[in-house]
């Protein structure tokens, strides 16, 4: 009675995660299009075009160019790197090449030789170009 419900739950929530593993010793050449997010614990050549998460494993090689949604470095990063969000590079990462990122967050230790942009995006000003006048009654 019970185990049937969780049974479909369970398959739901599977269904709802849709991650591409690349594990280790394996390599791959070539491109890849996809929607869904990306683990990379093996050596990738090529292209990577996806509106998901790529994530490259300290075991994880690419080079060559990504484009992502949002992406997370712990292994070895060489080529040209486009990222609509946040790049993360763990401590163990190491990129080289070219980047462009909405966001950068780079962890000590770790190692980035890249000419890097970001992304243009509105600029707050903090300053008040007209302070606002208040008046006092008494």
């Amino acid at each position: 009675m019970f185990s049937n419900k969780k049974q479909k739950n369970m398959d739901s929530n599977k269904s709802a995660v849709k991650i591409n593993f690349i594990e280790p010793n394996t390599r791959i050449v070539g491109e890849i299009e996809s929607k869904s997010d990306f683990r990379i614990d093996g050596t990738l050549e090529g292209k990577v075009n996806t509106s998901g998460r790529v994530v490259v494993g300290k075991e994880g090689t690419v080079q060559g160019e990504v484009h992502c949604g949002y992406a997370d470095i712990m292994g070895n990063f060489n080529g040209k790197l486009f990222v609509n969000g946040l790049l993360t590079i763990k401590s163990d990462g190491i990129v080289e090449g070219q980047i462009t990122v909405g966001k950068l967050a780079v962890e000590s230790g770790a190692t980035l030789n890249a000419q890097c942009s970001m992304k243009s995006a509105a600029v707050k000003s903090i300053i008040d170009e007209e302070p606002k006048k208040t008046e006092k009654t008494a």
